[in-house]
């Protein structure tokens, strides 16, 4: 569950220069004297709104593109064939993001990836997020309880993003990326999201995964993905080993609020023999914990619950 987040020059805006024009032409005496002024061709009109917006779309999906997965950096040809775009478009695009800090450029072999505006608006986004707040103290309980990383993730549309993360104090360890976004259908965390979805909004998803240009899924893929969510939301956990990464594993709950919608999801990763062998042990500690986190964030057990004297989170997903 580890890492699985183009050069032309800028753009110009041309202007043509000003035209010199005596303020009057004197004429011959005889006739009655005639100023003759010149006035400016009158401003061209601006864009029509339609293509100023359809700009801005071009220019949000090329800078999305590089926070997807595996596309920490590209050139111009690969935006163009990935977006459909012309590359002279893409060109004018970059140009424009490169020009207010939003890409970078490198000029050894003339790829793009994201620059430092974009790093920074990513930053005050996470900083924002209250629940980052509310975990923290548990993550590092986690953390120690377990010996392994503990994480913090939040959903941002058909991606997850890591928003916090407790290292443990041992040379072999999981370390994630912190805002990189992520594809839900990879890992225990990404299922832990999907299967507190509606069945309708799950089938959404699918059908853009489906749809994916790189590496679409597969039909046997999704009914392999939809069995591992009903068993997900049963037991109110997820496991998953070697999904994005050979070699790590993860468990991870869900974190709740007052609608019983996931907002957040609680993870413990590390190296597969770790965590493999000890998912029930590291599975109880953090339903126990994610009951506390939930709490916070004004989640309440059910009446059967309650009675029971459970507090298990158990968001409301596709076996309901």
């Amino acid at each position: 569950m580890a890492n699985d987040p183009v050069s032309s020059q800028p753009e110009r805006v041309v202007t043509s220069q000003d035209t010199h024009f005596p303020a009057a032409i004197p004429v011959q005496p005889g006739p009655p004297h005639v100023e003759i002024i010149t006035r400016p061709a009158p401003a061209a009109a601006p864009p029509h709104s339609g293509q100023t917006i359809a700009a801005v779309e071009r220019a949000l999906d090329v800078l999305l593109l590089f926070g997807e997965d595996d596309h920490d950096d590209l050139g111009v040809t690969e935006v163009a064939s990935l977006l459909h775009m012309s590359k002279a478009a893409v060109h004018r695009v970059l140009s424009s993001l490169r020009s207010r800090g939003l890409v970078t450029l490198d000029p050894s072999n003339h790829r793009y990836s994201l620059g430092a505006s974009a790093l920074s608006l990513g930053r005050a986004f996470l900083d924002r997020l209250d629940v980052r707040t509310l975990a923290l103290a548990e993550l590092h309980e986690l953390s120690d309880l377990t010996g392994e990383t503990a994480l913090l993730s939040v959903r941002s549309l058909n991606h997850l993003l890591f928003v916090e993360q407790v290292l443990p104090n041992r040379e072999v360890r999981l370390e994630a990326p912190i805002g990189h976004p992520i594809k839900l259908h990879v890992g225990s965390t990404g299922h832990i999201f999907l299967a507190g979805l509606h069945p309708d909004d799950l089938s959404e998803y699918l059908s853009h995964a489906a749809s994916e240009a790189n590496a679409p899924m597969t039909q046997d893929e999704m009914n392999i993905l939809v069995a591992k969510l009903e068993k997900t939301s049963a037991r109110a956990w997820a496991f998953s080993d070697s999904e994005r990464q050979a070699g790590t594993a993860s468990v991870s709950v869900p974190v709740l609020d007052h609608r019983n919608d996931t907002v957040a999801v609680l993870t413990i990763g590390g190296p597969s023999d770790r965590i493999g062998n000890r998912q029930q042990f590291i599975a109880e500690a953090l339903i126990e914990v994610g009951a506390t986190v939930s709490g916070r964030m004004g989640w309440a057990p059910s009446t059967e619950e309650a009675t029971d004297g459970k507090s298990i989170p158990v968001s409301t997903g596709i076996t309901h």
